[in-house]
């Protein structure tokens, strides 16, 4: 039945062929599909231009505008909306500016809190930190 000296071959295309039907590797299987969904595909971060400006409603029960930008990806050309964190970040981000926009860290790769179609923020405009243009310690190169 194959557990002789030159029974390696069949041995280890059994031990594949019943690999793939146990629970474990299924789930490995999945997990490594969806790591590689989303727009940014797999990458922590992503750069792309601002093609323009929008206010999101937020969910109830609350009830403010959050500012976000409409990000085309240089990667792949997907547009994606990115938030704006913080009070006047949105000001410090103009159209056709260079921005990095990484994930908001939401449950599963989605959306944060009240943000309804927004699963990404703004981390760097024009290599420089948001947060540095925020506080004004650094300020924005014009081009």
């Amino acid at each position: 039945m194959g557990s002789g000296e030159y029974a390696a071959g069949q041995l280890q295309k059994k031990r594949k062929k019943w690999r793939k039907k146990s629970k474990k590797y299924l789930k490995q299987a999945e997990r490594r599909q969806n790591q590689f969904k989303g727009a940014l595909k797999g990458a922590p971060m992503g750069s792309g231009i601002v093609i323009g400006k929008k206010a999101v409603e937020a969910r109830q029960p609350n009830s403010a505008l959050r500012k976000c930008v409409v990000v085309q990806l240089k990667k792949n050309g997907i547009k994606v909306a990115a938030f704006a964190p913080r009070d006047k970040a949105i000001t410090f981000i103009d159209e056709h500016d260079e921005v990095v926009i990484s994930g908001i860290n939401g449950k599963k790769g989605g959306p944060y809190g009240d943000l309804w179609g927004v699963r990404y923020k703004v981390e760097k405009v024009n290599n420089i930190s948001l947060e540095m243009l925020r506080t004004k310690r650094k300020e924005k190169v014009r081009r």
